[in-house]
């Protein structure tokens, strides 16, 4: 037997159903501003309402309607790429406002992939010195499962006080058991540029981060590896994932004479070609990176434009894909969308976001299980050096070759 809709779920419901065609107009009509797109979205807006008021009138519970809109609702934007999602108003608040300086953290950045998943690890940090890896899964914090977390609500419940602690339950690789681990937060003030001489020639640059001023850092950092002898260089942007698009390019530019960098796509037909500046402070040194799964956004767009010009190789693992930008759009009952507008190519036209860059020379990296230490040595760092040792053996064969066939 049907039974009638008491008010408070027809109040929900009429909720709903003026909240829904909002959502569904920008995802698939004005956002993509097509007229066969948005009678497509009404089309499937019929469906959807029959499914919302089929739930009501005949789940075997009262449903929580409430849970129902903000379910379906996510469900619109999971279609999406993992940086799109439905906000509540909660997290359209957080955004808005911001963290304070003042909050702790574990290190983390993070993404939505059914679970919560760590997309790179800070230096130094809580996280860090645990053993976890970008890749890892996060199934939940303080006993709160994630699979119904955004990406903001996530991230609220990682930080807080410094010293106080978060519970976290991970998954990694194909384990079924969680491992459950407590953190404690703290504050993150790791430097940001580090670096020191691997031999006698060869400098290192680790660049943790792409926040502001890095750039200027780098600069500074390359010149004193200079006057140490460094006739190479080797920049270090594994897990580097949370940086800034424009101070990743400002980096870019500090290493690449001329030529298109990347391209910024904002619709199918509209792109915009990012090119290198120039000027007469090229840095020329011969250098190779060093990339895994944790190097994202900033660090990703610095990796793309120097591997896609020619300037440099990489050696290591894939990287993220992440390379889109976000815009809030709020939502009549507060909360709102994060769409991305806007993501970026590599200047050759080839995908960069979801499909990320593989790296010149690929080295396989053993992963731990959760809470085994971490195997000794760094082997991605190791293969760099034999691959910067075979290019000089082989360049110093060339010089050789040419002093034999030169004239008397």
């Amino acid at each position: 037997m049907i039974r009638p809709l008491d008010m408070s779920k027809r109040t929900r419901l009429v909720f709903l159903f003026s909240t829904a065609p909002v959502v569904a107009f920008i995802l698939v009509g004005g956002f993509l501003g097509q007229a066969v797109a948005r009678e497509d979205a009404y089309r499937h807006l019929r469906i959807f309402e029959d499914v919302v008021s089929l739930i009501a009138e005949n789940y075997v519970e009262d449903a929580n309607l409430d849970e129902v809109m903000t379910g379906a609702l996510r469900g619109l934007t999971a279609g999406l790429d993992t940086d799109s999602t439905y906000l509540s108003p909660e997290d359209v608040t957080r955004i808005e406002q911001g963290m304070t300086p003042q909050e702790g953290g574990i290190g983390v950045e993070v993404t939505s992939q059914y679970y919560t998943q760590i997309i790179s690890i800070r230096d130094g940090s809580a996280a860090h010195r645990a053993g976890l890896r970008p890749g890892d899964y996060i199934r939940a914090i303080n006993d709160a499962p994630t699979r119904r977390l955004s990406v903001t609500d996530s991230l609220y419940r990682l930080r807080g006080e410094p010293g106080s602690t978060v519970r976290l339950s991970l998954l990694r690789g194909n384990t079924t058991e969680p491992y459950d681990i407590e953190l404690t937060r703290e504050l993150l003030d790791g430097a940001e540029v580090t670096s020191r001489m691997l031999s006698s020639d060869i400098g290192y640059l680790r660049v943790a981060h792409f926040s502001s001023g890095v750039s200027e850092q780098i600069q500074r950092t390359v010149t004193q590896l200079e006057e140490q002898g460094a006739t190479q260089l080797m920049i270090d942007v594994r897990s580097n994932g949370g940086g800034s698009f424009d101070e990743g390019i400002a980096a870019a530019r500090l290493f690449v004479a001329s030529g298109p960098l990347l391209r910024r796509a904002e619709t199918e037909n509209e792109q915009v070609t990012i090119e290198a500046t120039g000027g007469s402070s090229i840095i020329d040194t011969p250098l190779i990176l060093l990339s895994d799964y944790g190097t994202a956004h900033g660090a990703e767009l610095f990796a793309a434009s120097l591997v896609g010009s020619g300037r440099a190789d990489s050696v290591g693992q894939r990287t993220a894909g992440r390379v889109s930008l976000q815009k809030l759009i709020k939502l009549p009952n507060g909360g709102g969308l994060w769409l991305s507008w806007a993501r970026y190519l590599q200047a050759s036209g080839t995908p960069l976001h979801r499909s990320g860059i593989d790296p010149t020379i690929a080295v396989d990296v053993p992963l731990p299980e959760l809470g085994e230490p971490k195997p000794p040595g760094d082997p991605i760092l190791e293969r760099a050096l034999e691959y910067l040792q075979t290019k000089a053996e082989v360049a110093e064969d060339r010089r050789v070759a040419q002093l034999v066939r030169a004239p008397a």
